[in-house]
């Protein structure tokens, strides 16, 4: 009766991981009983999801290494994978929630976030590509675009191409406060997308930073953003209550695949007891300040509830 904070199914976000072929579900090794999965296997999954009283997913999909090059360009073809799912999954389940990844790094040849010129990421490019990246996603019947890329001025770009487009009930999650962080290791080994050459400090925020992630998350509000995210989640738990008080939008974390990992492999070990860990990890980051948590946990949270 007088807990301050409950989690419900309400509050998760799925990501989903999605390859080409069929009847594909490959685990990630360093995501224990994570996977990804063909788009016919991914329908039956959210199926299963929505079946549990989950009701959003956020796609991700792997792209071949013949279809990756410096432009990005696979990333807004029309019968693309991310195009073709988002089409199967809203045929399947009319009402799940569809969000997409906007960034060009699992289309990218040097496997970062923004086209490359003489060995840096270029922002206004950039922009140019993920607006069709989104007007495409929006096309094929995306609820909201997710640009996780962190160029400056996106979110404003993305916002000005949906309505031009028509797509004017096209919602924006814009990952506000990503942080360079040394806990995405898994999730670029479930996609094939870490960088081939340096680091994403040049465009992802230094972890020692503060202030500069409540200014973020107030220019992409300006620039149209419907929610802004805070990621990782569990070391920047102090950032997500920041933004929380300075924004009046809804404020998602992505409870990464680092952290994901962690409880899995020291529960491996006994030296935690998971489900305690599940349930204590996502309670504290919407205690935080999160309305909303994308999690690899979500389906486990949603047992265990």
């Amino acid at each position: 009766m007088v807990a301050e904070t409950t989690l419900t199914p309400n509050d998760f976000i799925v990501p989903l991981f999605i390859v080409e072929g069929e009847n594909i579900k490959t685990e990630i090794p360093s995501m224990p009983n994570y996977y990804r999965n063909s788009l016919d296997i991914t329908v039956k999954e959210v199926k299963e999801l929505w079946s549990m009283g989950l009701k959003s997913v956020l796609l991700f999909v792997k792209s071949k290494d013949e279809l990756k090059d410096n432009t990005g360009k696979e990333a807004w073809n029309n019968n693309g994978l991310m195009q073709r799912s988002i089409k199967a999954i809203k045929d399947a389940v009319p009402e799940m929630y569809v969000m997409t990844d906007v960034a060009l790094d699992p289309y990218s040849s040097y496997g970062h976030d923004g086209i490359v010129k003489e060995g840096e990421i270029v922002n206004d490019e950039t922009v140019e590509a993920l607006v069709k990246m989104s007007i495409s996603h929006a096309a094929a019947g995306a609820d909201m675009v997710a640009p996780s890329d962190m160029m400056d001025g996106r979110v404003g770009a993305i916002r000005k191409g949906l309505e031009e487009n028509g797509f004017t009930k096209t919602g924006i999650m814009a990952y506000s406060a990503k942080y360079a962080s040394c806990f995405y290791g898994p999730f670029r080994d479930a996609l094939d997308s870490a960088p081939g050459f340096g680091d994403k400090k040049t465009y992802q925020m230094d972890y020692a930073n503060r202030i500069e992630a409540v200014k973020e998350a107030l220019m992409d509000v300006e620039e149209g953003a419907d929610i802004v995210m805070v990621k990782p989640g569990l070391p920047y738990l102090d950032i997500v209550r920041e933004v929380k008080n300075a924004v009046s939008v809804p404020v998602s974390v992505y409870n990464i695949s680092g952290e994901y990992a962690m409880i899995k492999a020291a529960a491996e070990k006994g030296w935690i007891n998971e489900e305690k860990a599940i349930l204590e990890t996502l309670t504290s980051i919407k205690r935080a300040g999160a309305d909303l948590i994308a999690t690899y946990f979500a389906k486990d949270a949603v047992r265990l509830l």
